[in-house]
C-alpha cells in the first residue's frame, strides 16, 4: 500500500538548484532513510513534503486516512506548556478521548468517567499513560511538570521527538533524530524504530541507525535521487558499484568527448541533418565526459609541530557544582599518539573536563600541567565564532593561508577547502549562506587548519553528513598528534579511540581500554551481575524458614519457567558474544559484501533477541 508518492519535484533557490524532478514513493511498513551531503536539500525536501516551503514544479500526495508525525531539526514547542502538556498537545481522536479521561479522573467526575469509560477501551487508550512515562523516562525528561520555556536545547530536542513518538503515527518523518540523545537514548531509540509498526522516512548520519533500522537507502546526489533497497552496508556495495559504472562509462565518455571534439572544431556550420545530429550527440557526450568523479576520501601528510615527553597530565583534579559531583580525583597522564573518547549521559561532565584542560574553568583542586610543546585544537560548537558576512575562502584565510605538509611541500587554505568537500564554486560564497551542517564544517576546518598536535572535539560530528564523516575519519586515522573526542556516534568512536573515559556520575569515571563496543559489552556485563544478584537475594528468600504467621501468597514459576529462568543469562551471554562478533565485521573495511549483509541482518535479529530475553528474565526474576 502506498503512503507517499513524490513526481517530478523540482525545487530552487534562486539560480541554485536543489531538487529536480525526483519520482519516489514509499510503501507502508517501509524504513526509509535519505542521505546527502550537506547543503544537498535532505531538509528542504522533508520540508516541501510537508507543506512548510513551497516548490517550483512536481506533485507530492500523501494517503488520505494516515496520520504523520514529522520532527523537524527547529521546535515548534509552546513555551509556556509543561512538558507533559506539550508532549500530548495533538489533535489525534486516541490522544483527546486520553486527555478527557484524565481530566475527569483528576476532576472525580464519575458520570463523565463512565461516559468516556467505553471511547478509551474503542480506541485502545488505556496504556497511553505508560506508553508516555515510558518515552518520558527513556529521554530522561522525568520531571514532566517543567515548563518548556525554563529547558535547553538539548531538552527541548528530546520534548520534540517524544511528542512525535507518543503521538504514534502511521507515518514518521524525522530530521535528525539522535542529535541531543545520550548512548542510552539513542540505543533506546534504536530499538523503538526498529519494532516500531509506523512507516519511517528519516535523515540521519547515525551510520549503525542506517545499518540497524532501514530497508531502502536514498541517496540524493547533484539534485539527483538514486535508490538502493538495503541497509547501510548494501548501500555502501551499491554505491561503489555504481561509481565504478559510473567512472567507466564517465572514461568512455571522455575519449569520445576528444575525438568529436577534433571534429566539431574542422567542421564549418552545420548544414546537414547528420551533421545536425552528431553536434547533439556531441553535446550529450560533452555532458557525460564533465562529471565530477572525485572520491570523498583524505590523505593529508600534515608536518606538525612534534610532541616532547611531557603532553598533558591530570594530577588529582576535582570538580563539583553546588548539585552535584562532576569529578572525583582524577589522575592519568597522557601519552603520545593518544585516542581517548568520553562518553556520559549529559550533563555528567564531559565538557566541563574538557574546558578545564583548555583553561576555560578551574578544578577545584588538582592541577593540569601541559607540555611546551603542545598546540591545541579545540573544537566545540559554543567556542569558534565565525562572521555571517565573510567569505568561506576568507573564514580559512583568516588562520593560515598554507597547511604544512611532509618533504617541505604545502597545501593552500583553497586545496584544504577542496578535500573537506568544499568545491571551488563554494568558495567565495558568503558564510550565511550555508546549511548548518556546512557551517559547523567550517568551524570544524579553523581548528583543522591551525596544525594543532592535540585535537580536542566536543560533538564533531552533529550535523555531519555521513560523507564528510568519512572524510573527517580518514583525516584522524592519519593524524599522528593526540586525540580526545566527546561523541554520541557509536560508529564514529569504534573507529577513532582505543580506550573510554566513562562519567558514570557523581563524579566517577571509569578507563575502558578498548573502543565504543567494549564499553558497551562491560555495560551488559553490568546487567548481568544485577541479574545475578537479584537471584541470589531471590534464593535467599526461598530458604528462610517460615515465621509462625501465615506465609504472603504469591505467584511461583511453574517447572518449566524455572528452566527457562536457569537459562536465559548463558543465552544473553552468548548473544552478547555474537553481537560484539558481528560488530566487528561491521566495522571492518576487509569485509566482503557478502559478509557485510549477512552479518548486518543478523546483528539486528540479536539485538531484538537480546532485549526480549533481557525483559524477560527480569520478569521472571521478580517472580522468583
Amino acid at each position: 500500500m502506498n503512503f507517499l508518492s513524490v513526481e517530478q519535484l523540482t525545487k530552487s533557490y534562486g539560480d541554485r538548484l536543489i531538487l529536480q524532478d525526483l519520482t519516489f514513493g514509499i510503501d507502508q511498513g517501509q524504513k526509509v532513510a535519505l542521505v546527502a551531503k550537506n547543503g544537498s536539500g535532505k531538509s528542504t525536501l522533508l520540508r516541501c513534503l510537508m507543506g512548510k516551503e513551497p516548490y517550483d514544479d512536481g506533485r507530492i500526495v500523501f494517503r488520505n486516512d494516515i496520520s504523520i508525525g514529522y520532527l523537524q531539526q527547529a521546535d515548534e514547542l509552546d513555551p509556556t506548556n509543561t512538558i507533559y502538556q506539550e508532549v500530548l498537545n495533538h489533535d489525534l481522536p486516541r490522544l483527546n478521548v486520553f486527555k478527557a479521561y484524565s481530566k475527569a479522573v483528576e476532576a472525580n467526575d464519575e458520570e463523565k468517567m463512565a461516559g468516556l469509560f467505553e471511547e478509551v477501551s474503542e480506541m485502545d487508550a488505556w496504556d497511553l499513560d505508560s506508553t508516555i512515562e515510558q518515552i518520558l523516562t527513556e529521554l530522561k525528561l522525568d520531571d514532566s511538570s517543567k515548563r518548556i520555556e525554563k529547558l535547553s536545547g538539548g531538552q527541548r530536542k528530546r520534548v520534540a521527538l517524544a511528542k512525535v513518538l507518543i503521538a504514534s503515527p502511521d507515518f514518521l518523518i524525522l530530521d535528525e533524530p539522535t542529535n541531543h540523545l545520550d548512548l542510552d537514548m539513542i540505543e533506546w531509540l534504536e530499538r523503538y524504530l526498529s519494532t516500531s509498526k509506523s512507516t519511517l522516512l528519516m535523515v540521519t548520519h547515525d551510520r549503525y541507525f542506517l545499518e540497524v533500522i532501514t530497508d531502502v537507502i536514498y541517496e540524493l546526489e547533484d539534485a539527483e535521487l538514486f535508490k538502493y533497497k538495503g541497509n547501510f552496508s548494501y548501500y555502501l556495495e551499491k554505491k561503489a558499484e555504481r561509481e565504478e559504472h559510473q567512472a567507466t562509462t564517465v572514461g568512455k565518455a571522455r575519449r569520445q568527448f576528444k575525438k568529436e571534439l577534433q571534429w566539431i572544431r574542422k567542421q564549418p556550420k552545420a548544414r546537414g541533418t547528420k551533421q545536425k545530429a552528431r553536434i547533439e550527440n556531441f553535446k550529450s557526450t560533452k555532458k557525460v565526459a564533465q562529471q565530477n568523479l572525485q572520491k570523498d576520501s583524505l590523505d593529508i601528510p600534515t608536518k606538525m609541530e612534534r610532541l616532547g615527553t611531557k603532553i598533558l597530565e591530570l594530577h588529582n583534579i576535582q570538580k563539583s557544582y553546588p548539585d552535584k559531583p562532576i569529578i572525583n580525583q582524577l589522575d592519568y597522564t597522557f601519552k603520545r599518539k593518544e585516542r581517548l573518547g568520553i562518553v556520559g549521559p549529559n550533563g555528567a561532565g564531559k565538557s566541563t573536563l574538557l574546558k578545564m584542560i583548555m583553561g576555560e574553568e578551574n578544578p577545584d583542586r588538582g592541577k593540569i600541567v601541559i607540555g611546551e610543546t603542545v598546540v591545541f585544537g579545540y573544537y566545540s560548537q559554543q567556542n569558534i565564532h565565525v562572521d555571517e558576512n565573510m567569505k568561506v575562502i576568507d573564514v580559512i584565510r583568516d588562520v593560515a593561508e598554507f597547511i604544512p605538509l611532509e618533504k617541505g611541500r604545502e597545501m593552500s587554505a583553497a586545496q584544504f577547502l577542496e578535500q573537506f568537500l568544499f568545491p571551488r564554486s563554494m568558495h567565495y560564497n558568503y558564510v550565511y549562506k550555508l546549511s548548518g551542517g556546512e557551517k559547523r564544517r567550517l568551524k570544524l576546518m579553523k581548528v583543522l587548519m591551525a596544525n594543532p598536535n592535540f585535537l580536542i572535539l566536543d560533538e564533531p560530528t552533529n550535523d555531519l553528513d555521513i560523507f564528510v564523516l568519512s572524510v573527517l575519519e580518514d583525516y584522524l586515522r592519519n593524524f599522528q598528534g593526540c586525540l580526545i573526542v566527546v561523541s554520541h556516534d557509536r560508529y564514529f568512536m569504534d573507529k577513532m579511540v582505543d580506550h573510554i573515559f566513562v562519567f558514570e556520575g557523581n563524579g566517577d569515571i571509569k578507563d575502558i581500554t578498548g573502543n565504543y563496543t567494549a564499553y558497551r559489552a562491560l555495560q551488559k556485563d553490568l546487567h548481568q551481575e544485577r541479574l545475578a544478584e537479584k537471584r541470589a537475594v531471590a534464593a535467599e528468600k526461598k530458604v528462610e524458614k517460615p515465621t509462625t504467621e501465615a506465609p504472603e501468597k504469591k505467584k511461583k514459576l511453574t517447572f518449566k519457567e524455572q528452566q527457562e529462568f536457569e537459562s536465559l543469562d548463558e543465552e544473553i551471554v552468548q548473544l552478547e558474544t555474537e553481537k560484539e562478533e558481528l560488530t566487528a565485521i561491521l566495522s571492518k573495511n576487509e569485509s566482503s559484501s557478502e559478509e557485510l549483509n549477512a552479518a548486518s541482518k543478523r546483528l539486528s535479529e540479536v539485538v531484538g533477541m537480546i532485549d526480549k530475553k533481557s525483559e524477560r528474565s527480569m520478569h521472571l526474576a521478580d517472580c522468583v
